[in-house]
């Protein structure tokens, strides 16, 4: 009998961390061919991008949003379920590091949106201001990543997972933690483009991990 079996929050945690890894990897295969990663290091090209591209944006946006809400959903049911998943006294913090990282998530959109509307007004009057929304923007995302893989160490030390699993999601929290780790090696500057997708990439291990565990989650045998 699987966890699911035994607990029906787990199988909805389970089905919840599948949509976000679906919503998500949506929103960044929208992103990337467009060019809407939305650099803070050039404002005046970021802004001329989304008013190019507004529709592909806010399709992106949508999914980014329903995948930070998603996250957040399954960590609060996780951190409410504590006999379901995890050894009793992780659950709470597993599922609230979760929970945090999708509402960072969604401040991060909240950021993006409101490049949106600055992208409508005329670039020179607007550029400095949406530089600084886009910084802040990116930070949020980064906060999103660090507590994203807190919330994964925690989760493959505290949760009943297969070894293989349990192995998996320490390498996936090494690899979100570079993400991380690469906004501050390039100073007042910010990141270029090149290497802002490798933090892309670098995130890439936490989401399928995570995907892996709600598959795990809403299996039966």
């Amino acid at each position: 009998m699987t966890l699911a079996d035994k607990n029906p929050g787990a199988r909805l945690a389970g089905v919840l961390l599948l949509i976000s890894l679906v919503a998500i990897l949506t929103a960044v295969a929208v992103v990337v061919p467009t060019g809407l990663t939305l650099n803070p290091v050039d404002p005046a090209a970021t802004l001329a991008a989304v008013h190019e591209h507004v529709g592909p944006h806010l399709t992106e946006l949508a999914f980014d949003v329903l995948g930070w809400l998603a996250l957040t959903a399954a960590g609060l049911v996780l951190a409410g379920n504590p006999d379901a998943v995890f050894r009793p006294h992780l659950a709470v913090p597993a599922g609230g590091l979760l929970a945090a990282a999708g509402l960072a998530g969604l401040l991060h959109d909240a950021g993006n949106l409101a490049v949106t509307q600055l992208a409508a007004e005329p670039v020179d009057t607007v550029a400095e201001v949406a530089g600084a929304v886009l910084l802040t923007a990116k930070w949020a995302v980064n906060l999103a990543g660090l507590l994203w893989v807190a919330a994964t160490a925690v989760t493959a030390i505290g949760a009943h997972l297969p070894d293989r699993l349990r192995r998996a999601g320490g390498f996936a929290a090494l690899a979100g933690l570079a993400a991380v780790v690469i906004p501050w090696t390039t100073g007042t500057d910010g990141m270029s483009p090149t290497l802002e997708q490798l933090g892309y990439a670098l995130h890439l291990p936490v989401m399928i991990w995570y995907g892996a565990m709600g598959w795990h989650l809403i299996r039966r045998r």
